[in-house]
Formats: structure tokens, C-alpha cells, sequence
């Protein structure tokens, strides 16, 4: 029997999951944990990078993105789920390729760069401007052979391959170099038109939001700000709210917007729609989340039991590595 391919994938635990998660990765590896043998990252060291000053948010946090993964549908019995500081192949794989590449390299880096200035970063840690470094050992370890990202994440994976090809051209081929699985799915915009949905932004719905929350989120959502009254015709191509519907209604989608430019549904009732079309969604993962956070401890024997399979693999990682470097006893 051919042996699955294997994909690494995963979030920083720094706060719950949202909406933009779900579409842009979450629902994937859901559809995809069938055909691959999945690893699912926890990432606890990488959002220190950014929240060191917080390690209460990134505890809670390992937990509430565990169970965000879990209610969607990831299985634990398919998908390893897998606490990034738990696994020590992670740290050294980080070192030694931290020896692979130049700190110009790294500060030449177009995400490094763009997140350096969304945080008012003008002087780096070495953490932060060694991501890069920190999530091509997060790929390796595993030998995955996949690694699903949104094009933001593009630079970090061409980086991720140039070092698995320095290191194999230097010690022999012993690294799986990964290929970029690029999702399909478009940035999910936030609430208040902003071109990205995000945590810090105050604009998300979080996949563990009640009925009552997403329905009062959804009606502080922007909409066409030229449209006074319910019978004026609206623009649903400047329409937050329509791009939702898009995304999460779509069969109705056609029929909202030929009667937002008729004038004959306004942004209430259209709104209304919405929020139920969302709450359909959500109301699964709420039964799902509702068992996991009454079982706390499965939900920790599953991160340790994924980061023990995860330390097993990633012993065998180090020691392919060490015998090529010439430094295993």
C-alpha cells in the first residue's frame, strides 16, 4: 500500500480561531486529513515571538485552538495534533539552520518586513526575525511533503526550501524539501471593511461565538454607506456583508444582491439573513466545542499523545540529520 503524503499545517495560539481561519485553512484540512497524514501545529513558541509578555493568553490559547480544530472536524484518530514547545527536534532543527542563513536574508523578508511594521517593531528579537528559520524546522521535522499556506506565507516557504536544498547540498539528500500548497480561498475581509479579518483587529467572528454575539456582530457590519433608506438601490460590490453572503450563502447570493440594486431588501433584513446563514454554520461546531471544553482533559491527552507520535518522528529526524553532519556519537 502507497504510503500517505504527509502535510504540516497549524496556528499560533495567541486567541480563539475565527471566521477567516476557517475558510482560508480550516475547512481544507478538514476535506484533506482523508488523504494525508496530517500534522497539526500548535504553535506556542511562534506566537511568543510576538505576545513573550503574555504566556497566560498563549496558555489558555493552546487549548482553545485545539478545540477550534477538533470542532470543525478534525479527527484525532486521523490528524496529529501537535504542541510546537513540546518537541525538541523543532528547537535543534532551528539552530542548526539558523547556521544556513544570513540575518540580511531574514530582514529581507517581504512578511517579516510587513509584520515587523503591523506590530511598530523597529528593533527585531532574534525570534522574530528568525520565523522563518522556526517554521522550516516546524516542516522538516515531520518530513512533510505539503505545507497549505495563504500567499502572505509564500516568502517563508521559498525560504523553507532554499535551506532544505543548502543542507542537502551540504551534507547529502536527507531533508524532504516541501512544496507550497496554496489555498484557493480569497482573504476573508473583517467586519468593518478591512482587507483582513484578524484577532487584534476587533473585527472577526470567532468560531466559538454564541447565536446572540454573531447576530449583534453582524449588525455592526459595513454596508454600502451611500444607501440612506431600506428602498434606496444599494451597491453590493462596496458591501461587506454582501462578500459574506458570497462566502456562506451562496445560494442565495444572486437573489440578495439583485434586490439589494432593486431597492427591495434592506440592510436589516439583509443582515438577518446573514447571521442565520452564519449560526447554520457555526451550530455544529458548537455542539462539537460544548463536548470538548466539558472533556478538558481528552482534549489534553490529545495534544499529548499527537506531540509524543511528534517526538517520535522527529527523533528519527534528528538522527538522519546528526549522521549526515557527521556529529551523532
Amino acid at each position: 500500500m502507497e504510503q500517505k503524503k504527509r502535510i504540516l499545517t497549524g496556528d499560533r495560539t495567541t486567541g480563539k480561531l475565527h471566521l477567516g481561519h476557517y475558510v482560508g485553512s480550516l475547512q481544507n484540512r478538514v476535506k484533506l486529513q482523508d488523504q494525508y497524514d496530517t500534522f497539526i501545529l500548535l504553535a506556542d513558541i511562534q506566537a511568543l515571538t510576538t505576545h513573550f509578555e503574555n504566556p497566560a493568553l498563549i496558555r489558555s490559547s493552546i487549548y482553545d485552538v485545539a478545540i477550534d480544530n477538533l470542532s470543525v472536524g478534525l479527527d484525532p484518530e486521523k490528524a496529529t495534533i501537535v504542541q510546537q514547545s513540546q518537541i525538541t527536534s523543532i528547537a535543534e532543527l532551528t539552530e542548526i539552520y539558523s547556521l544556513l542563513v544570513t540575518v540580511n536574508t531574514l530582514r529581507h523578508n517581504p512578511t517579516i518586513k510587513t509584520e515587523a511594521a503591523a506590530y511598530g517593531y523597529d528593533d527585531l528579537t532574534i525570534g522574530f526575525l528568525g520565523y522563518p528559520v522556526s517554521q522550516t524546522a516546524d516542516i522538516t521535522f515531520c518530513g512533510a511533503n505539503l505545507v497549505p499556506v495563504g500567499e502572505d506565507q509564500r516568502p517563508h516557504l521559498e525560504l523553507a526550501r532554499k535551506i532544505v536544498r543548502r543542507f542537502n547540498d551540504l551534507y547529502g539528500e536527507t531533508l524532504t524539501e516541501p512544496e507550497i500548497l496554496l489555498s484557493d480561498c480569497p482573504r476573508l475581509a473583517g467586519l468593518d471593511g478591512n482587507a483582513k479579518m484578524g484577532k487584534s483587529l476587533g473585527n472577526a467572528i470567532y468560531l466559538s461565538d454564541d447565536a446572540a454575539t454573531v447576530e449583534q456582530k453582524v449588525r455592526g457590519a459595513l454596508t454600502d454607506k451611500n444607501r440612506i433608506t431600506a428602498h434606496d438601490p444599494g451597491d453590493p460590490d462596496v458591501c461587506v456583508v454582501s462578500r459574506y453572503h458570497q462566502t456562506f450563502d451562496r445560494d442565495e447570493y444572486d437573489e440578495i444582491c439583485a434586490s439589494c440594486r432593486a431597492g427591495s431588501i434592506g440592510c436589516v433584513a439583509c443582515k438577518k439573513k446573514l447571521a442565520a446563514a452564519l449560526n447554520t454554520l457555526l451550530d455544529p461546531f458548537r455542539e462539537k466545542r460544548a463536548y470538548y471544553e466539558a472533556h478538558m482533559d481528552e482534549v489534553r491527552q490529545i495534544i499529548q499523545a499527537g506531540s509524543d507520535k511528534a517526538n517520535r518522528v522527529g527523533n528519527e529526524t534528528m538522527r538522519r540529520v546528526k549522521d549526515a553532519m557527521q556529529i551523532s556519537l
